[in-house]
């Protein structure tokens, strides 16, 4: 039995993770939402470590006014340019057990509006 929102997120989250691995040259493409923030991440799994991180706490971010959506496709942005530098095309998505819609589909068009490849 499901307890919480988040043990059924998780529950949903841990099938996709069976599912989904990144690798140095398709890494995968990590998005965590909080009530405020939001993060991505580029992680190559068969190594187990970040290559690349963007979040809404970021400096060029600090005093101005956006809602969430915008900071979202921001990320989206950072993300996408964060994976040119280090030289990738193509990512893995995960969505992280939330729904692909709102944020986090924003996140995914920005960052495709960009040149990234899912």
């Amino acid at each position: 039995m499901i307890k919480s929102k988040k043990d059924a997120r998780m529950k949903v989250r841990y099938a996709i993770r069976k599912k989904i691995a990144g690798t140095a040259e398709k890494p995968r493409l990590a998005v965590y939402r909080s009530n405020r923030q939001i993060y991505a991440q580029l992680i190559d799994d068969t190594v187990g470590c970040t290559l690349g991180a963007a979040s809404s706490k970021d400096k060029s971010l600090e005093g101005k006014k956006y809602n969430k959506v915008e900071q979202a496709i921001y990320v989206g942005k950072m993300i996408a340019k964060t994976a040119k530098d280090i030289g990738v095309k193509s990512v893995v998505f995960d969505r992280g057990g939330f729904l692909y819609h709102g944020r986090i589909k924003a996140l995914a068009n920005s960052a495709r509006e960009e040149g990234l490849n899912f």
